[in-house]
C-alpha cells in the first residue's frame, strides 16, 4: 500500500490477499440492500436498521461521501478480489484533534467464518497508522457479540474494559466492551497477511 497521505476529499484503494477495499459508489446500492437486510447485522451494530432499504443505502452513501470530504471518516467497501462482489465494510470515524479513530466493520452472512473481517481490519490498521498518521484506534462490541471481539483481538487490539451503559441501542442502554491499539503496538503490514480461518464476526 502507498505511504502517501490521501488528498482532501479523496480515499486510497487498499489491496489484501483476498480483498479490495475501495470507496463506496452508487452502483453498490443493490448489494448494500442485499447484504444489510439482515436482522443479525442490525442487532450487532449501532445504527444499521432492519429492514434495510434502498433509501437507507442511498442515505449512507451521501453521509459517507460528506464525512470523507470533511476528513471525518475513512470508510471502505470490502470486495472479493476475484469477483468484485461486496463482502462487507470497514471504516474509521476520525477525531483528528486527538489523532485517534473508532473502528467499525460488518461482513455479510454468506462471507463469514473465512477470516475476511480480520483481513479487512488489518489493512485498515495499516492505513490508519500509515497514510492517515493516527496514534490510536479503538473499537467496541456488545456483550452478546463476542465474535467481533475475536476479530479485534486477532488484528492486535487489546481488551481495555467494559463501559457500562455506554451505547444507546434503540431505547435501551447497552454495555460496550472496548478494545484499542496504539501506533507503536501495531506491526505493519498486516492487511496482506493470510488471516486465520474461522476468526470472523458480523
Amino acid at each position: 500500500m502507498s505511504a502517501a497521505a490521501d488528498a482532501p476529499g479523496s480515499q486510497s484503494t487498499l489491496q489484501t490477499e483476498r480483498l479490495v477495499l475501495r470507496r463506496f459508489v452508487e452502483a453498490d446500492v443493490p448489494a448494500l440492500v442485499r447484504e444489510l437486510d439482515d436482522p443479525e447485522i442490525a442487532a450487532n451494530t449501532l445504527s444499521i436498521p432492519h429492514p434495510y432499504t434502498e433509501e437507507h443505502a442511498r442515505s449512507f452513501l451521501a453521509r459517507v461521501d460528506g464525512d470523507i470530504a470533511a476528513g471525518r471518516s475513512a470508510v471502505f467497501a470490502a470486495c472479493d478480489a476475484r469477483t468484485g462482489a461486496l463482502v462487507g465494510a470497514v471504516g474509521l470515524h476520525i477525531e483528528r484533534a486527538h489523532r485517534r479513530a473508532e473502528l467499525g466493520f460488518w461482513v455479510g452472512r454468506a462471507w463469514r467464518r473465512r477470516g475476511l473481517a480480520r483481513e479487512a481490519v488489518g489493512a485498515l490498521l495499516d492505513h490508519a497508522f500509515g497514510p492517515l498518521d493516527l496514534e490510536r484506534v479503538y473499537a467496541s462490541h456488545y456483550p452478546w457479540n463476542p465474535a467481533s471481539g475475536r476479530v479485534l483481538a486477532a488484528a492486535g487490539l487489546r481488551p481495555e474494559g467494559t463501559l457500562r451503559g455506554h451505547h444507546l441501542k434503540g431505547e435501551r442502554r447497552v454495555d460496550g466492551i472496548f478494545y484499542g491499539i496504539l501506533r507503536d503496538e501495531h506491526t505493519a503490514p498486516t492487511g496482506s497477511s493470510p488471516a486465520a480461518p474461522g476468526v470472523d464476526g458480523p
